[in-house]
């Protein structure tokens, strides 16, 4: 009888972010196929009281424990052990010894890692198939941060990052039998980096819930009706959401203004920092802090908007916006690897002068928006359901549903 051991960085539930959605959507897949074993990590304890709650009946078993660890004491510990900080983020003796008693039990057959920092604990000897889902690239992700911020420490934190986690990350992915990247860009970036071909190394990309995400839907009313509302949703103390935000209440906003004078900013996402709060004393920029669904803020955008200057993957966001039949405007890193024809299902542009041309020519126009966000909702029905999503796990598992 099979059983699988699922390695999860955050533990899956609430599926409220772009990790643990994708997470919690493998988990449900897995369980499909085979009794699964959850060992994850929580960022604190209301989060772990949540994800057992509702994950315990789902489950073979499941053990969660809190990380605890410091940043600055982490990257201490990393330079001094040459590791990857990233590893030592989420590195948690308690889990490691539960996840070595439960192999050396017997029962595991097949294992699935999610996240790059728990390959860390995937049991030398193992001789079942084991797959990671690294999902994003990391080590390129803090290549580009090297490349965007001179400022020292910082930047020479961030190279050795790219480059000791790279390394790791190679590793890896020759010890297990699949590494799996959220887009084919993200994989095939893998592909060049690591020197592994399309044998091992595959693209499984993220879907969308399109029936909870459905303008058809009745929402409470958020935000008011007092002028064109441009909405960014996202984790707010993740820095590539805090740039994007920064930027587009800072400078983008303002010439969006000298059309729309009454247009406003929505910020919607949980723990936003004391720099993305301070944007609310900025002329219409909300910021909501944690909300229960995002699903109301959305029905209520004029425009959804993503003004990412560094994204890796696909962005759950934009899935999430285009199923709610919204029309969206996106940097080109937020929009690559989302399979949606830019000028049909989305508007895409880099600079802050063409972002705001963009938006602002969906507020004016009505009709054309809402045409874009019908094209949009349509292709995400077609092309991005989980099922269909997660299906090769069964074949790469060697398991069938």
């Amino acid at each position: 009888m099979p059983e699988i051991l699922f390695l999860v960085h955050r533990a899956p539930w609430p599926p409220d972010r772009g990790d643990r959605i994708r997470s919690w959507h493998m988990f449900e897949a897995l369980a499909k196929l085979a009794p699964v074993h959850v060992a994850a990590l929580a960022d604190n304890e209301s989060d772990a009281a949540q994800a057992r709650e509702k994950m315990t009946p789902h489950c073979k078993s499941l053990a969660i424990e809190v990380r605890k660890i410091s940043r600055p004491f982490a990257l201490a510990s990393a330079v001094l052990r040459g590791e990857p900080v990233s590893n030592r983020l989420f590195r948690n003796s308690a889990l490691a010894r539960h996840v070595d008693a439960l192999v050396h039990q017997g029962s595991i057959t097949h294992i699935v890692g999610f996240s790059g920092q728990m390959a860390q604990y995937l049991p030398a000897g193992f001789d079942g198939p084991v797959l990671m889902d690294f999902v994003d690239v990391d080590s390129a992700k803090f290549a580009t941060y090297a490349e965007q911020d001179k400022r020292q420490p910082l930047n020479w934190v961030h190279r050795r990052e790219a480059r000791v986690l790279g390394a790791y990350e190679a590793t890896v992915a020759r010890r297990v039998d699949a590494s799996l990247f959220v887009s084919e860009a993200e994989a095939a970036l893998f592909r060049t980096r690591s020197g592994l071909g399309g044998d091992t190394v595959h693209a499984v990309e993220n879907g969308i819930d399109t029936d909870r995400f459905d303008p058809a839907l009745t929402f409470d009313a958020v935000a008011g009706d007092e002028g064109p509302l441009a909405v960014f949703t996202g984790q707010m103390d993740y820095r590539p959401n805090i740039d994007a935000v920064r930027w587009f209440a800072a400078d983008i906003l303002p010439l969006i203004r000298r059309q729309h004078p009454d247009a406003r900013f929505a910020i919607v996402g949980r723990a936003p920092t004391d720099e993305v709060r301070a944007l609310a004393k900025l002329h219409g920029v909300l910021v909501t802090g944690e909300v229960p669904n995002v699903q109301p803020w959305l029905a209520a955008a004029a425009v959804v908007v993503a003004p990412l200057l560094l994204a890796r993957g696909v962005q759950n966001k934009l899935l999430e916006a285009m199923a709610m039949a919204r029309p969206v405007v996106a940097s080109a890193a937020a929009a690559t690897g989302i399979d949606a024809t830019p000028g049909e299902h989305l508007l895409v542009a880099d600079d802050g002068a063409g972002m705001a041309a963009a938006v602002s020519s969906l507020f004016a126009d009505r009709e054309a928006a809402a045409r874009m966000g019908q094209a949009g909702r349509a292709q995400m029905i077609a092309r991005y359901g989980w099922d269909a999503r997660l299906a090769p796990l069964g074949a790469l598992l060697g398991l069938s549903a």
